[in-house]
């Protein structure tokens, strides 16, 4: 079999064969996981978490062909998430999502059975590890804040994302997005489950505390249609929509999933 040149979501370069070029996604702390709430514990050592983000961080939206990504400027700590699972404070660099090809599936987490709308991933690194790239090696070095997506009324917050989307609709487009604090995308409850994993998208390294919020954020059915019309392709190909990006559950190998909450 000729490997993929690039990996991707589609069934000749998807999930099923990023083991080939990146052998950790094989490994036994992979992400996603399937929660099943009846196994998991509430653990009262558990701190509540809280994130401090400056607008004023908030640089450039881009389309890379796999999702929607914002980037944040991580060379201080303007955008900080503290507490919770942490033992320090964690940079804010950049938050993206992902989706499904239909309003019915596109989370990549999964609570007793149920596949959400979508899923928002915020990617944190922990600064004692001074780079982006060292953080990457170490067991904690990235937190990921994860926030499912539900379908019902219209989120006037999330808006402020979709409008920008008109400016990167194929791939390799970026655009500016500035004055932007994702904090208002968070739902009122901060009660979250963590555990240990990697990234849902290649190279797959296992270098991740999870804080996955228990309450999703509610967008509406349009919202969602409207991340469905970016596409997957550069502006002078053939168009291919950008849908179901996700990956699909990992096996979770013994790893234990904690609750913020009881």
């Amino acid at each position: 079999m000729t490997m993929a040149k690039e990996w991707g979501y589609a069934s000749h370069n998807g999930p099923d064969h990023w083991h080939e070029l990146y052998p950790i996604a094989k490994g036994d702390n992979q992400s996603p996981i399937e929660l099943h709430t009846k196994d998991i514990k509430h653990d009262p050592s558990l701190q509540p978490w809280s994130a401090s983000y400056d607008p004023g961080s908030a640089k450039t939206i881009l389309n890379n062909g796999k999702t929607c990504r914002v980037v944040f400027d991580d060379t201080y700590d303007r955008s900080m998430l503290r507490g919770g699972p942490l033992s320090g404070p964690y940079r804010l660099r950049q938050f993206h999502l992902h989706w499904g090809s239909s309003d019915d599936h596109g989370s990549e987490h999964t609570v007793d059975g149920v596949k959400y709308a979508a899923e928002l991933h915020l990617v944190h690194w922990n600064p004692k590890y001074n780079t982006f790239g060292e953080a990457l090696k170490q067991p904690d070095g990235i937190a990921v804040v994860g926030i499912f997506l539900k379908i019902g009324r219209e989120k006037g917050e999330f808006q402020i994302l979709l409008d920008a989307l008109d400016k990167i609709k194929t791939k390799g487009k970026e655009a500016p997005f500035t004055h932007f604090d994702p904090s208002c995308l968070f739902p009122a409850c901060r009660d979250y489950w963590t555990y240990h994993g990697s990234f849902t998208t290649p190279p797959c390294e296992e270098c991740i505390v999870w804080l996955l919020l228990k309450e999703p954020m509610t967008v509406s059915s349009d919202q969602m249609a409207k991340l469905r019309s970016l596409f997957s392709s550069a502006e002078n190909e053939p168009p291919v929509p950008l849908v179901g990006n996700w990956r699909p559950p990992q096996p979770v190998k013994g790893r234990v999933v904690r609750a913020s909450f009881k």
